[in-house]
C-alpha cells in the first residue's frame, strides 16, 4: 500500500465508517465541534474561498421546525440525532476575499454577479462539506448526510436571503442497529481513464 496514513485511520475515515442512521444518547459537544472545524478548516477550495456555513440545531423548537421539512424517510432519524447540522452555502463568500486571498485583490471582480457566485458557492461549499463529514469520522462520532428535504424551505425557515441550504447531517455516536450493509462500489478500472 502506497498511503501514509495507517490502515486504522483508514478505517475510521473511509473504509468502515457509514452513513449513521441511528445515534446513542451521548451528546456531541460545542468543544467537539469546534475541534472538527478547526481541523477540516484547511481543505483545498477553489482560490481559497470558504462559502460553507454551519447551523447546529440544538433546540427543541428549533428541531420541530426542521423535522417538519425533512422527507418522510428522514423525520424520525433528524428528531433523534444529538445534533443535527444545516450545512449552508454563502453566496456572498467574496466578501472575505481580502481576509482569504489578500495577494490576489481582482479575485472579487470575478463574482460581481450573483449567479456565479451561487454556482461557485455551491460547488466549493460541497467540498467544504465532504471535508466536515470526513472530520466527524475522525472525532471518533458517525454521520447521517441527508438532501432528503425541503432544501429551499430550510434556506427560508432557518437562514437569510444571501445563503443556500446544501444538506442537513445528523450527528453523534452511533446507536444500536445504526448501520445498513456497505453497498457496493465501482472498481477502479470503472472509474479511472488514463488518456
Amino acid at each position: 500500500m502506497s498511503l501514509v496514513l495507517d490502515a486504522a485511520a483508514q478505517d475510521l475515515l473511509f473504509r468502515e465508517a457509514r452513513t449513521a442512521n441511528s445515534f446513542s444518547d451521548e451528546p456531541v459537544t460545542d468543544e467537539q465541534i469546534q475541534a472538527i472545524y478547526d481541523l477540516v478548516k484547511y481543505g483545498p477550495t477553489a482560490f481559497n474561498g470558504t462559502p460553507l456555513r454551519i447551523t447546529l440545531v440544538r433546540s427543541a423548537e428549533a428541531r420541530e421546525r426542521l423535522v417538519n421539512l425533512m422527507s418522510d424517510g428522514n423525520k424520525a432519524k433528524t428528531a433523534a440525532a444529538p445534533l443535527v447540522a444545516i450545512l449552508a452555502a454563502d453566496n456572498e463568500f467574496h466578501e472575505e476575499f481580502d481576509t482569504l486571498l489578500p495577494h490576489y485583490p481582482a479575485v472579487k471582480g470575478f463574482f460581481t454577479e450573483r449567479p456565479a457566485r451561487e454556482a461557485f458557492a455551491a460547488r466549493n461549499a460541497m467540498l467544504q462539506a465532504a471535508y466536515f463529514i470526513v472530520g466527524i469520522r475522525a472525532a471518533g462520532l458517525a454521520a447521517g448526510p441527508m438532501t432528503g428535504a425541503d432544501l429551499e424551505g430550510i434556506s427560508k425557515e432557518f437562514l437569510d436571503g444571501d445563503h443556500s441550504a446544501l444538506m442537513v447531517v445528523n450527528i453523534g455516536k452511533p446507536g444500536e442497529g445504526a448501520w445498513h450493509d456497505r453497498s457496493p462500489r465501482l472498481s477502479y478500472d470503472e472509474v479511472i481513464t488514463t488518456v
